[in-house]
């Protein structure tokens, strides 16, 4: 059989009838953050994750084009020969502050943030992930060597009795181990021998479903069993925590390592990962995703490093966008959608059904709202959502067409009733309440608390 003949049935038809005509649709001539020319119409973006509105800001962009007529385009070499500048190291040094750790990498993309971490997944290690984690973080798994256990989204319980069966391997007892399937069980088949160390994964806010990682909790546990933590912050960065630090701050803990794309609040393409100098300078001659691969441009550097010099003297933003989501949540309850557990600026919006959610996307492009159609896999099947997200951009005009459109579309679907329900269960979304800095507690892991500061 032809290797490229599973090519062929995918047709522009096919794609049409199986509803995924709408992705990879491109933006016409115009795009200022928050609306865009699609197929000759206006549209309300409400599927960027530009959280802070930072992607049409003059400054942020003024400074991308200066480093373009500065350093050029491209560097042209990887960050281990050629194509190291020092306005990269001033970004990883500003990143690494921001965050509370000693040192950090800075990578073309998110992805290959998260694929940094295989060098530390050796045959032995064990590796126990959220089952809604990002797919970069399972594909750095499976780059690794290390048996991977998954649990149960969010349910401490069932990490724990994975975290007690990893000790009791450890110890010489017997332990199950069968194909990975979110039950937990170990997803290369083997028992694994429990002789080296044990890394818990987790995203810090979901991008599906938008809620928070319980980061105590599973710290709490780390600390039971000897784990290191890593946080994906990719969508909390900027968000949460009363400077924008992110999950860690949110919380007053430090995890062991911190990745995150800066393609959302900070406005740029590339990625970051953020702990110990020695771990760091580890992971920079052994991950061959920062090896093998061009530096990130001058231009998305410098744009990155502007947008966090904004992030941390504008507050108010970080508060525009959080007040923007708490709005767009209530409004949405309030016409008998179901947001989830969600309390961050990701609203998934509950549809039950990929034809329904694929004509909603539809119906609502047409009523001139963009929103993001999540379908398997991307989630389980018959939990569809249209996730949606402002930025803190959007005017309040925009976030009541997003509103009104909604309302329409949903009535005629048949997903929220003729009439508002009474009543609904309104979400609160957490507001910073002073700045924190961050305090080492002088462990040999490394690890430390955010603290108040007096």
């Amino acid at each position: 059989m032809d290797i490229l003949e599973k090519c062929r049935p995918w047709t522009a038809e096919h794609l049409r009838v199986t509803g995924r005509d709408c992705y990879f649709r491109a933006i016409g001539d115009t795009f200022d953050g928050t609306e865009a020319d699609f197929e000759g119409r206006r549209v309300i973006v409400a599927a960027s994750h530009d959280y802070l509105g930072l992607s049409a800001e003059p400054r942020v962009r003024e400074a991308a084009v200066a480093a373009v007529r500065r350093f050029g385009t491209s560097m042209g070499g990887s960050r281990a020969v050629s194509g190291s500048l020092e306005l990269h190291e001033e970004l990883e040094h500003g990143l690494a502050a921001f965050l509370g750790h000693e040192a950090a990498a800075v990578l073309p993309s998110g992805y290959q943030a998260n694929l940094m971490l295989a060098p530390l997944l050796g045959d032995g290690d064990m590796v126990f992930s959220d089952f809604s984690n990002h797919v970069s973080l399972e594909e750095a798994v499976r780059l690794g060597r290390a048996k991977e256990r998954k649990f149960l989204h969010g349910d401490l319980d069932h990490l724990e009795e994975l975290l007690r069966t990893a000790d009791g391997i450890r110890n010489g007892k017997e332990a199950d181990g069968n194909e990975g399937d979110g039950t937990g069980k170990d997803r290369t088949g083997g028992d694994g021998n429990g002789t080296g160390g044990k890394l818990i994964l987790t995203d810090g806010v979901f991008s599906v479903d938008g809620d928070v990682c319980d980061l105590p909790g599973l710290m709490e546990l780390a600390g039971a069993h000897g784990a290191r933590v890593v946080v994906d912050s990719s969508h909390d960065l900027g968000v949460l925590g009363p400077t924008g630090a992110g999950a860690g701050e949110h919380f007053g803990l430090r995890p062991d390592l911190v990745t995150s794309a800066l393609s959302k609040s900070l406005a740029s393409v590339g990625g970051v990962i953020a702990g110990p100098a020695d771990v760091i300078r580890y992971l920079r001659f052994h991950a061959r995703t920062a090896l093998f691969t061009a530096a990130a441009s001058p231009a998305n550097v410098a744009a990155a490093l502007a947008a966090l010099r904004i992030l941390r003297a504008e507050p108010e933003r970080r508060s525009r966008v959080l007040d923007l989501a708490e709005r767009l949540h209530n409004g949405l309850r309030a016409l008998g959608f179901d947001t989830g557990a969600s309390v961050t600026p990701v609203v998934p919006v509950l549809v039950a059904g990929r034809e329904r959610c694929m004509r909603m996307w539809r119906e609502l492009f047409d009523a001139g709202v963009f929103a993001a159609p999540m379908v398997h896999p991307v989630v389980r099947a018959g939990r569809e959502v249209l996730r949606v997200t402002l930025t803190a951009a959007h005017t309040d005009g925009q976030l009541e067409r997003v509103l009104a459109a909604f309302a329409h579309v949903g009535r005629v679907e048949g997903v929220i009733p003729g009439s508002a329900p009474a009543t609904h269960t309104p979400v609160r979304i957490a507001r910073p309440r002073g700045p924190l800095t961050v305090a080492h507690d002088g462990r040999s892991t490394g690890a430390g608390t955010w603290r108040a500061t007096p």
